[in-house]
């Protein structure tokens, strides 16, 4: 079958070939064309069949009876807002959680797995949110780790480098099997970890929102690899939030909301909108432009600033008003986000907050002065995970408003802070006193979120805010950062979603080896030019419905690249 852009929303299909689909509802709107592609027949056999899976945790019913088949070669596509269970029926699936009803056939063969290990030993390997790699050690021995070549007893590391260079080779996954794990970028450890499941003659993979740290280019590179392997008689499982790399990548959907199957859905005959409304129940708006703010006196000013990764460089930053950062990944961004928020030494220039000289203080100190802050990583940097719900949602106002005039904090305040802000975020957690990781990565971003907004600060610094959200959540947090920005303050987005960009930035400025090489108005902002700034090149702003694509520029960097000694435009 060659895939086809729909001629509109379609009802849901039945992919699984036993069970009745699921409709979901109907919504007007053009569908999104995707690429032909050839999509493996209908009658392919089964080689995932989840049947009446149940999972219930305390306070949780996560699995409610689902039923889910996946067919040799094919892509398929598990979506749902975050809490849907997607997570649990995967954990499920490769023998981390054990159900509380129903049964697994793979391949034909009824099996119960109590451990991953006996879900590998079938032929099902997984790709997790966070990679499971040493990063001390080499390419080569993480991909054959508990899986090596031996020669005398010991590894054997002439093999181990061929089998790799051999697996990466005939898959297109090119990396240096002596390159040491904890210096790649993110898009080549994933390559990594794919290559560990190949190694281990995974058969059927299931890869964990795969492209929520990849860069535009790199995900087409990872689905063009996934389109090859399954054209090879391998089976993805892809659980994502990202409706174009579905639309584009995907063959089949299945769609969960509250633990339940709401719609199976063949991907060539289906659009955006009708995805977006089985994940959320209601009416999506995909692509919402908010108005511009009305900026009013200068919050953040940095002048000159240098710092590992940063050169020379200007911004502004005013009241009532959001600047969006677009750039490729590793061209500054997060050193620039890290100097700001005292986490990263200046070495040369100045910033001011409020018309006071910050440059060298504390990130304490920062925050009295009325910063906050959302780092792109919410695990490492963002929470503690073992603390509570509760305690990682008073961090930082443990110091002013929750603090008692003894300098004490009282629980019951603790508990109510926490219990307004999981209300107001739509934060999933059954109480807030289980840790922190037992959230998904979704509600882990919106406890962030939720407690940096309600410190109020005149400035916000906010990194990726919505990676690995879900559609309805992506919507409710660029709601709560107009709504801030509205309010007076001031806000500072880095964001690898254009798109995310080009709807909430009143001015964008394009980051470029270090520097801010093009600031633009919202009108001026579309992507094909921010595509070309973003590779290095230039172009007078082109109209709105320009067809090509920021991807398309990352990929082929434009000849004309301003000389590194070219003067930067000034971030105002």
């Amino acid at each position: 079958m060659t895939r086809r852009p729909s001629d509109g929303p379609a009802a849901g299909v039945d992919t699984s070939g036993d069970a009745p689909a699921v409709d979901s509802p109907a919504v007007d709107s053009p569908a999104v064309d995707s690429p032909a592609v050839d999509a493996p027949p209908v009658d392919a056999p089964a080689v995932v069949e989840l049947r009446g899976i149940t999972k219930r945790f305390p306070g949780t019913l996560a699995n409610d009876s689902v039923d889910l088949t996946v067919r040799r070669g094919e892509i398929h596509a598990l979506m749902g807002e975050n809490g849907a269970g997607k997570s649990t029926l995967m954990s499920v699936l490769y023998g981390m959680e054990r159900p509380d009803a129903g049964s697994i056939r793979i391949e034909g063969r009824e099996v119960s797995f109590g451990s991953p290990g006996t879900a590998m030993a079938a032929g099902l390997g997984m790709v997790h949110q966070s990679f499971k790699l040493f990063d001390s050690l080499t390419v080569a021995e993480n991909v054959v780790y508990r899986a090596e070549p031996r020669r005398f007893g010991l590894l054997d590391r002439a093999a181990a480098r061929r089998r790799v260079r051999e697996l990466a080779e005939e898959h297109g996954l090119a990396v240096d099997p002596d390159a040491r794990v904890g210096d790649l970028p993110v898009g080549l450890r994933q390559r990594v970890e794919i290559l560990k499941l190949l190694h281990r003659g995974a058969r059927t993979l299931i890869l964990d929102e795969p492209t929520a740290v990849l860069t535009p280019a790199e995900a087409d590179a990872l689905f063009a690899v996934l389109r090859s392997l399954t054209a090879q008689g391998r089976t993805v499982i892809l659980v994502t939030h990202k409706l174009r790399e579905v639309l584009e990548g995907s063959d089949n959907v299945t769609v969960l909301r509250d633990g339940r199957v709401v719609a199976r859905l063949r991907t060539a005959d289906t659009t955006a909108a009708e995805i977006a409304t089985a994940m959320t129940g209601r009416a999506v708006d995909l692509d919402r432009v908010h108005p511009e703010g009305s900026p009013g006196e200068v919050v953040l000013d940095v002048e000159g600033l240098s710092t590992a990764g940063v050169r020379e460089l200007r911004l502004t930053v005013r009241a009532g008003e959001i600047v969006g950062i677009a750039g490729v990944a590793g061209n500054g961004q997060s050193e620039l986000v890290e100097a700001l928020a005292g986490l990263r030494p200046v070495t040369a220039g100045r910033v001011g907050l409020r018309g006071e000289d910050i440059t060298h203080a504390s990130a304490t100190e920062r925050r009295a002065k009325g910063l906050a802050y959302v780092p792109e990583d919410r695990h490492a940097v963002g929470t503690a995970p073992a603390a509570t719900v509760a305690d990682n949602l008073a961090m930082g106002h443990h110091r002013t408003t929750l603090s008692s005039p003894r300098g004490l904090l009282p629980p019951s305040a603790v508990r109510a802070h926490a219990r307004a802000l999981v209300e107001r975020f739509g934060i999933k957690a059954s109480t807030p006193d289980v840790p922190a990781s037992a959230l998904s990565g979704g509600n882990l971003q919106k406890l962030l979120i939720g407690r940096e907004l309600a410190h109020g600060a005149p400035l916000l610094l906010v990194e990726q805010p919505t990676r690995g959200v879900d559609i309805g959540a992506i919507q409710a947090i660029h709601d709560e950062l107009v709504a801030y920005r509205d309010a007076g303050h001031a806000v500072l987005l880095v964001s690898a979603e254009l798109s995310e960009i080009r709807g909430l930035a009143d001015r964008v400025l394009v980051m470029y080896e270090g520097r801010v090489t093009a600031s633009y108005a919202k009108p001026d902002a579309d992507e094909a030019t921010l595509g070309l700034a973003m590779a290095g090149g230039t172009a007078e702003p082109v109209a709105a419905t320009a067809t090509a694509t920021a991807a398309t520029a990352v990929a082929t960097p434009a000849p004309t690249a301003a000389a590194p000694n070219t003067p930067a435009p000034d971030g105002d």
